[in-house]
């Protein structure tokens, strides 16, 4: 199973763009999600805090800032080449 950390934070309109393509490969794929709220510590605000949506996958340890599509996605997963 693939695990993917989400650095989100509440209003933040592309974070919920982005939680709609996650939750789509969440049911299409064996994946695990994780959210994070970066507002709840000041060191996940500075790494973050203009990126976000950010996602992390947690086997290869790769980051993908927004913007991304759906393909970009399944790539980022490691379910396309």
């Amino acid at each position: 199973m693939v695990k993917i950390v989400f650095y989100t934070t509440l209003g933040c309109h592309l974070c919920e763009e982005a939680e709609q393509q996650l939750r789509r490969l969440v049911t299409a794929n064996s994946v695990e999600v994780e959210a994070f709220d970066i507002s709840s510590s000041e060191d996940l605000v500075s790494l973050y805090g203009i990126r976000i949506p950010v996602l992390k996958n947690m086997e290869s340890e790769q980051e993908l800032d927004w913007p991304f599509d759906y393909s970009k996605l399944l790539q980022f997963a490691g379910f396309a080449d």
